[in-house]
């Protein structure tokens, strides 16, 4: 199986930067598309970024674009978030998840088979 845990979380103003580490277990990392979601009080689970398993092709929200950057470092077995130009409205809980087989729906949480426990971005004005 395969394991993810976030870390880099906290509380930043806004205007400022985060970046959120998710490190993996497993016998073929290399092999997962990775992507990042967030959940905020009140609100639904949330697409934020999301990479290939090649690291060649990424894909962003909208409200997200220009700001984030998504990457990863296969020999480390390890992804990244690089969050910049904070707004509270970015705040929430951030997961990782990977998905094991395919390329398409990215941006749909429930094409993921692995989940991380969250990491907690607090925003404020």
């Amino acid at each position: 199986q395969v394991q993810l845990v976030e870390s880099g979380g906290g509380l930043v103003q806004a205007g400022g930067s985060l970046r959120l580490s998710c490190a993996t277990s497993g016998r073929t990392f290399s092999s997962y598309a990775m992507g990042w979601f967030r959940q905020a009080p009140g609100k639904e689970r949330e697409f934020v970024a999301a990479i290939s398993w090649s690291g060649a092709r990424s894909y962003y929200a909208d409200s997200v674009k220009g700001r984030f950057t998504i990457s990863r470092d296969n020999p480390k077995n390890t992804a990244y978030l690089q969050m910049n130009s904070l707004k509270p409205e970015d705040t929430a809980v951030y997961y990782c998840a990977a998905k094991g087989f395919g390329s398409s729906g990215l941006d749909k949480g429930n094409q993921y088979n692995y989940w991380g426990q969250g990491t907690q971005v607090t925003v404020s004005s």
